[in-house]
């Protein structure tokens, strides 16, 4: 008998990586799966934070992808290396933050350095030719093989037929004619595939899986690295506090992260340490935190700010319990703004 041939698949947890890999796994490769945590993702974060759509499971979709496949799934840590590739991308960002193409070449260089470690044979993704207008293209399709260093290890098996053939198909390792020729935005030829997979359930594809796609996520991130002099860097606490909260500068030296429900005041409760907080005390108000050096006009003003999100906006006056970051209190007492009063400049 001949060695069974061990592939990885990139595991996003959308349904065309769950495709992918199911159709290798019909031809008799061993699969597990590979996610790379870039701090960026959608799942497991603000779905899990936020208490909206409480009907719906909170799952890592990535997770829950090797799950339903019945695959171990390897979860890598790429934070740090990640920022380089956004601060830095050779082939610029799409139409917001995301540096789609270097982000796939970069993703698709770790999974070549993780199958050359453990042994495996080739690489799979679930690409399609033309769903997505950055790297999702013909032309990018062998930019992102070549750059990679993965060359004709990397298979997609979607749209393999409308591809030269990689390594696996010439050594008879996968039947290329068991491959697909999917091309194209349109999600039935997937939605039918999963459907002979027997596959019911699988993330739907709007919205993406990667808050850097997102315009208004975008917008925060660009403001983040304004407020430190053009400095394009983050940690991992800047880039979660982008997800959460209304987020609204009124100078260019501080801004507010006001909850906007309870899941969110929970999420910040754990950074009161960090930023000053203001909470009305008089009536039932958002969990606000204060990032920059601001002065006792500047924590007026953002006081105004809290109070119009809380339910005393009406009210003549409402109490205000400011925290410092060391857990010493005092209360002050302010007119809420009213709401043709907070510049629209002053969202983010």
């Amino acid at each position: 008998m001949s060695e069974q041939k061990k592939a990885v698949a990139l595991i996003s947890g959308g349904l065309d990586s769950m495709l992918a890999a199911k159709t290798v796994m019909e031809q008799g490769v061993q699969v597990e799966g590979i996610n790379f945590f870039t701090g960026f993702c959608v799942e497991g974060h603000t779905h899990a934070i936020r208490g909206q759509n409480k009907g719906k499971p909170k799952r890592n979709n990535a997770l829950w992808v090797a799950e339903q496949l019945g695959i171990k799934l390897h979860i890598v840590d790429v934070i740090e290396e990640y920022k380089n590739v956004l601060i830095n991308p050779k082939h610029g960002y799409g139409t917001n933050m995301n540096p789609c193409l270097d982000c796939k070449i970069f993703m698709v260089n770790k999974a070549k350095q993780w199958i050359s470690e453990n042994g495996f044979d080739f690489i799979i993704t679930g690409e399609v030719i033309g769903q997505r207008p950055m790297s999702q293209r013909r032309a990018t399709m062998p930019i992102i093989a070549k750059q990679s260093g993965a060359d004709d290890l990397l298979l997609r098996p979607l749209c393999a037929k409308n591809l030269p053939e990689t390594l696996p198909e010439r050594e008879g390792w996968i039947n290329r004619e068991k491959l697909h020729d999917i091309t194209g935005r349109s999600r039935k030829p997937q939605f039918a595939m999963a459907a002979e997979m027997g596959f019911t359930d699988f993330a739907q594809p709007a919205g993406g899986c990667c808050f850097l796609t997102d315009a208004s996520y975008s917008a925060k991130l660009v403001d983040l690295w304004k407020s430190h002099d053009g400095r394009k860097d983050y940690e991992l606490d800047d880039i979660m506090l982008l997800k959460v909260g209304r987020h609204i500068r009124p100078k260019p030296h501080f801004k507010l992260i006001v909850a906007r429900e309870e899941g969110e005041g929970r999420f910040l409760e754990g950074y009161k340490k960090e930023f000053i907080s203001l909470r009305a005390s008089s009536h039932t108000g958002p969990l606000t935190l204060i990032d920059g050096t601001v002065d006792a006009e500047d924590i007026y003003t953002a006081a105004r700010i809290a109070a119009r999100y809380g339910h005393g906006k009406d009210a003549e006056q409402v109490d205000i319990v400011v925290m410092q970051t060391d857990g010493m209190e005092r209360v002050i007492q302010v007119k809420p703004f009213a709401a043709d009063e907070i510049p629209q400049e002053w969202f983010i």
